[in-house]
């Protein structure tokens, strides 16, 4: 085969004939080294005649005056053009047919006459179909070929162009939406701070509020003393009148009208002191005071105190005690006990009621039973409602107002025990009230039970000093303590006391004062400066009208038992007994 070195055309010169070697011999003969080098240049221009066919990067070669010299198949494919041939008969004027802006091509241009090359450019070049194509180019000026021709590489970059405004585009969404972020953000940073300005100023109002409402509670505490005292200080007058009366010789006649007021005068006594206690319950002004308790004491005493209830009722009465030793607040205790079994005798027309105690464990059942009405299932919970009362037949119509039971609730919740009721109408009820057991192994001092106790008749010839600011209380009082054979003395406040003593009346065996005087003054001083001008330890007691817990822990403290008004005139026998036995 013969090589295209070999080959020459009719009157053609091939290189031995420029050498003037006329034939393959002599060329052979006389100049080998020639020849092998003429091969060389053969196989390396094959080469580079592959490498420009086949190269994936476009290359040509141009005039920038006018069109391609030469171009490859990937320059062709890049423009759109089906051969090479095709793209340089088509392109003739690089600058209006092949670039997509003249003025780009004559910024190029200029940089190849003044800098010889340029590297990468990223222009846009005119496809076949006048649609653009990105490309980066790089030119090379050969002035060796002429003074504006140029060699140059051209490389496809759409898909990169494409990514990069993708990627623009995506860093312009996201700067947008980090704008609507940040806009959005500051307006809520805005609703917030006006939100917390609100709520300060909410709050600030809140602060203010509370400290009227704590004012305003204040307020109502001491007006419901205030009134405590006010109401009841001629309620207490009538009532102690009324029991001198009752121990009078009056006709039948006045002798029923007595009773009748004196019932009158009861009920409106247990109203107000339920409207107080309830009260005070609801503002949480009752505070427990726990001592260790003899609860079978306790229940004895009512047991005592509700025997001529039941005998007046014509109903049985039975009490079941056990040894017993609970730490709680006695006062309250003995309020839902008797609230307990007040509501029994009230709501029972025959049979009786009974009041046990019973252990479980580590837990006390106090447990009241009563056979009267009863009440309906869906009504159990409604009976320890505030002014609710039920009326089931057979009871006789309304009786009190209702608070007993409301009264009962909220001093078990304070208290911190359970109380579950169980009824069938017509059947009766059961109350039990649980709480728990004290260990007993040491038993600890007891508070001494309030309760009745079997008093005397009358006591003759005992000296009791009355202090008290109203003289309507002084008044009956004394009326009362002379019927029971006292020798009375009364006085409206420490210094007329003291004058008697001073007058030579001499020292009393028993002082009973009230705790609110004239003058901002109370019992309390009273009583230590009659002691004090005595100079002995006089038995005395305060009777008031004030339930606060404040005033029973400064009378505690001082060692001074307290009655309060309205008094009941078996618990102040009671009182006068308890004060003259310590003095013995």
């Amino acid at each position: 085969m013969k090589k295209p070195s070999d080959e020459q055309d009719d009157g053609g010169y091939d290189v031995g004939d420029l050498l003037g070697l006329g034939s393959h011999s002599v060329r052979k003969n006389y100049y080998p080294a020639l020849q092998e080098r003429i091969d060389e240049l053969e196989q390396e221009r094959n080469r580079y005649k592959w490498l420009f066919e086949n190269a994936l990067h476009g290359i040509f070669q141009a005039n920038l005056r006018g069109g391609f010299v030469a171009c490859n198949p990937a320059m062709a494919r890049i423009c759109g053009y089906p051969s090479p041939e095709d793209l340089k008969q088509r392109v003739i004027r690089l600058r209006e047919q092949l670039f997509c802006s003249a003025n780009e091509f004559d910024r190029i241009r200029q940089e190849l006459l003044d800098e010889g090359s340029l590297s990468a450019r990223e222009t846009r070049l005119r496809r076949a179909d006048h649609t653009p194509v990105h490309v980066a180019i790089t030119l090379l000026r050969r002035p060796d070929l002429g003074p504006e021709v140029v060699e140059a590489f051209v490389a496809d970059i759409t898909e990169r162009v494409q990514a990069r405004q993708k990627l623009e585009q995506l860093n312009a969404d996201l700067e947008r939406r980090v704008g609507e972020r940040t806009e959005a953000l500051q307006n809520a940073n805005v609703g917030l701070r006006y939100q917390i300005e609100e709520r300060e100023k909410v709050e600030r109002e809140l602060v203010v509020a509370m400290e009227a409402a704590r004012e305003a509670n204040r307020s109502k505490d001491k007006y419901l003393a205030a009134a405590s005292h006010d109401l009841l200080q001629p309620l207490n007058a009538a009532r102690l009148m009324i029991s001198a009366l009752q121990d009078s010789s009056l006709p039948e006649q006045e002798t029923r009208m007595v009773h009748q007021v004196h019932r009158a005068l009861e009920g409106a006594e247990d109203l107000l002191a339920d409207l107080l206690d309830i009260s005070k319950l609801d503002q949480q002004a009752m505070k427990p005071d726990l001592v260790f308790t003899d609860v079978a004491a306790l229940v004895r005493g009512l047991g005592d105190e509700f025997e001529a209830v039941a005998a007046n009722a014509g109903l049985t009465f039975r009490v079941r005690t056990c040894p017993v030793l609970v730490k709680t607040d006695q006062r309250m205790l003995i309020r839902i006990l008797r609230n307990l079994l007040s509501n029994a005798f009230r709501y029972t027309r025959e049979g009786g009621v009974l009041m046990a105690l019973r252990t479980r464990g580590k837990t006390l059942r106090v447990e009241v039973w009563d056979t009267g009405v009863g009440i309906a299932e869906d009504k159990l919970r409604d009976i320890f409602t505030e002014f609710h009362q039920l009326l089931p037949r057979g009871t006789g119509g309304r009786q009190g107002v209702g608070l007993g039971l409301a009264i009962v609730e909220r001093m078990v919740r304070i208290l911190g025990y359970d109380i579950d009721v169980a009824s069938r109408p017509e059947r009766g009820s059961r109350f039990v009230l649980s709480l728990p057991l004290e260990p007993a192994l040491v038993r600890p001092g007891l508070a001494p039970v309030a309760g009745p106790e079997r008093l005397p008749v009358g006591f003759d010839g005992v000296r009791v000093l009355v202090i008290d600011n109203e003289p309507a209380v002084l008044e009956s009082m004394q009326v009362l303590l002379q019927r029971w054979g006292c020798s009375v003395l009364t006085a409206r406040d420490e210094t007329l006391a003291l004058a008697l003593l001073g007058a030579g009346e001499g020292a009393p065996d028993v002082i009973l004062a009230d705790y609110h005087l004239d003058h901002e003054r109370t019992g309390c001083e009273a009583i230590t400066a009659i002691r004090r001008v005595a100079g002995q330890d006089i038995p005395a007691a305060i009777v008031s009208a004030d339930r606060s817990d404040d005033t029973r822990q400064v009378l505690r403290a001082r060692h001074l038992p307290i009655l309060n008004k309205p008094v009941k005139p078996n618990r102040l026998r009671a009182l006068l007994t308890s004060l003259l036995g310590t003095s013995g």
